[in-house]
């Protein structure tokens, strides 16, 4: 008999998307937020405040992006526990996430006036619009801890499957973060203030009710003593997991950067082409993390379950969904592509010459499916270091491509090179997943 049959678990179509759509309905209000925000300064007739405004995010984006590894790191882990049916396991995760969360948000607040200082440098705005990023910057910095709590969370939450509960805390963060900046921004003309004490107010309630959330769940009998939560090992197998993940988002992050960087180069309406047609990227990218969302619990889970069946299973589905919903969107995008493009822009040089690349931008999904796949494969498995690695691979060949495409064709070699760079971290890892699914369930036997 399967001594590991206790813990065995049926992948569905159900189970793949259970978890895959409400995270991606989740994740579809953000922009939401980003537009409402946009929308209240815009209605002052400030430009200095909207470009403040502007700065603030882009700021908060790089510096709270940073820090996704606190998310992924507890989903993986969670998942093998939940796979284990070990509940203690699963409150000593949760617990060292929240702690890990609360000094990254801490140390964020110390660090404040250095992060402003440092991003208006890097900016360079002129006197008027750093005084908004600064009133805006120093407001939201004080949700830090929360925001960071609140990656944390929704990392246990999906790690266990409840991809219900995460759209729910998602909706309440970003609900209460658009109702606030209307009514704060527009209705008391606070302005940029009054939209980052919106987000203070919407991260720091969806903080708490995420808490209650999950404590509610726990059973006192499962509690981990202080020593165990605090171990050294498992302390330190949580800071290899999440240096590893953290050196994936700065490539990552590094690889965008250069290409808006090379496209400068080819004049400004260009570069505004480019920063339209990453819009399809940015939109496809949205279904496509619901489903790594998936492959992350359903790996996550049947490591921790030693139930190989599952992985296969849950690896086709996803991969079946992924591939799919990549093809679907790749052909709407073609075919409405010239639409979006008007709605996103009104200069027709811009929009003439969106279109000239627009084939590259639609395919993007398609050519990055399996990249996210994978990504949530090896989070789920916490196979960090080969991710890592695969990750500097990749980003090696994406600057070989670079040097050979952009010379040669220009702005369709930078596209060509951004599609080719998406086609390696899917590929590099993929070479990898059954040597180590084999090893894994070996050792687990």
């Amino acid at each position: 008999m399967d001594r590991n049959a206790g813990l065995a678990f049926e992948v569905t179509h159900r189970l793949v998307l259970s978890i895959a759509i409400p995270m991606t309905l989740g994740f579809i209000t953000t922009p939401l937020l980003g537009l409402v925000g946009t929308g209240v300064v815009g209605h002052m007739g400030q430009p200095d405040a909207l470009a403040g405004l502007a700065i603030g995010a882009m700021l908060f984006d790089l510096i709270l992006g940073s820090f996704n590894f606190l998310r992924a790191s507890t989903t993986g882990l969670t998942a093998q526990a939940y796979g284990r049916h070990d509940r203690r396991s699963q409150q000593s995760v949760f617990w060292r996430a929240i702690i890990s969360a609360f000094g990254c948000g801490l140390m964020l607040l110390c660090l404040s006036p250095l992060l402003l200082a440092a991003g208006l440098k890097l900016m360079g705005p002129d006197a008027a619009v750093a005084e908004a990023t600064g009133t805006y910057f120093s407001i939201r910095i004080l949700a830090g801890p929360a925001a960071l709590a609140n990656y944390a969370i929704l990392g246990f939450v999906l790690g266990r499957g409840q991809g219900s509960t995460g759209l729910l805390l998602q909706t309440i963060i970003n609900g209460i973060n658009i109702l606030l900046a209307i009514v704060l921004g527009v209705t008391l003309k606070w302005g940029v203030a009054g939209v980052a004490w919106a987000t203070v107010a919407g991260e720091s309630v969806g903080a708490v009710i995420g808490l209650f959330a999950v404590l509610r769940g726990f059973d006192a009998a499962d509690r981990p003593g202080r020593a165990e939560i605090l171990s050294r090992h498992r302390l330190a197998e949580l800071f290899a997991l999440n240096r590893d993940i953290l050196i994936r988002t700065f490539v990552l992050l590094a690889a965008f950067t250069l290409m808006t960087r090379i496209g400068t180069g080819f004049g400004a309406v260009t570069l505004a082409a480019n920063a339209v047609l990453m819009n399809f990227f940015l939109l496809s990218g949205y279904y496509l993390d619901g489903l790594a969302n998936a492959a992350e619990q359903i790996t996550g889970r049947a490591i921790g379950a030693r139930y190989r069946p599952a992985f296969d299973r849950g690896l086709k589905l996803t991969a079946i969904w992924s591939f799919g919903l990549a093809g679907i969107i790749s052909v709407f995008f073609l075919i409405a592509g010239p639409w979006l493009i008007s709605a996103l822009t009104t200069s027709p040089e811009v929009r003439q010459t969106a279109m000239t690349y627009l084939p590259w931008a639609a395919v993007t999904g398609l050519t990055g499916a399996l990249a996210f796949l994978m990504d949530g494969v090896f989070i789920g498995a916490t196979w960090s270091s080969d991710m890592r690695n695969r990750m500097l691979m990749s980003f090696a060949g994406y600057l070989a491509a670079l040097a050979v495409f952009v010379p040669l064709f220009g702005n369709h070699g930078l596209w060509l090179a951004m599609n080719s760079f998406l086609l390696f971290r899917g590929f590099f890892l993929a070479m990898l997943v059954k040597p180590r699914a084999d090893q894994t369930f070996r050792a687990a036997q």
